[in-house]
């Protein structure tokens, strides 16, 4: 007989429902503008695969982007591929995707630089991060009640640990992130749930990864040129790219 959730878990669950669309409409927005025709995507820990599935439903989609997911364990009834992994080594070859995703899944990562480092070998251009961001008075309090709120309902442990702006950009400087459009501020939440859970408190980066040689070594400093990369990258404070449609951690 299936245990049924205690008082609490139902409480959180029923805390981040309301939120949980408004959150996956804002990330497939700020996406898919960096997705091209025919890119294959890497989700790593994608969960049941909504935010790929998602962005492959969106009308504005290039054709012919492939989306797979990873998870450490398969749940079942996934809304895309997932493949299992061992939680060390990324089950794939070098630069076999064009774009790797990484939404709120460094925070729970006990070695998430191992995991950054994976991540930018597989990716042959993007590698994309959603995180949070610790900014603004209680910071790390409202964002430590956010992440229970999301994640005890499925049992997922929470490590409480989230990056300052100077942080994330000593992680970009560590592994060699060529930033192509970072966003400081995400409006994912509606009102009244974005009042106490700010905008600031949410980070998101497009980065160019580094260009390796075909025996693996990565080239610091150097990307790949590609049509339409060029060497400008953009900061927002929110505002979508200026190719953007108009359209959680």
């Amino acid at each position: 007989m299936a245990k049924r959730p205690g008082p609490v878990s139902w409480l959180m669950k029923r805390l981040h429902g309301p939120v949980y669309a408004s959150r996956l409409a804002e990330l497939v927005r700020r996406i898919t503008p960096h997705l091209r025709e025919n890119d294959r995507v890497l989700d790593v820990g994608c969960g049941f695969g909504a935010l790929g599935r998602a962005i492959l439903d969106s009308p504005p989609c290039p054709k012919g982007v492939d989306i797979r997911g990873l998870e450490r364990v398969k749940r079942g009834g996934e809304a895309i591929e997932v493949d299992a992994y061992d939680g060390v080594t990324i089950p794939h070859p070098d630069r076999s995707f064009d774009v790797v995703m990484l939404a709120d899944v460094l925070h729970h990562e006990s070695d998430p630089h191992r995991l950054l480092a994976e991540c930018a070998r597989v990716s042959r251009r993007l590698l994309i991060v959603k995180d949070h961001k610790v900014e603004g008075p209680l910071a790390q309090q409202r964002i430590s009640f956010m992440d229970r709120a999301a994640n005890a309902p499925y049992g997922v442990p929470c490590l409480y640990r989230y990056n300052t702006p100077a942080q994330w950009d000593q992680w970009r400087q560590r592994h060699s992130l060529e930033p192509q459009e970072v966003m400081q501020s995400m409006r994912l939440y509606p009102f009244p749930y974005s009042w106490f859970f700010t905008p600031k408190l949410q980070y998101m980066g497009v980065f160019r990864v580094p260009f390796r040689t075909p025996g693996g070594d990565a080239t610091i400093g150097a990307w790949p040129s590609s049509s339409g990369s060029g060497k400008a990258s953009s900061t927002s404070t929110g505002s979508a790219p200026s190719n953007t449609p108009a359209t959680a951690g």
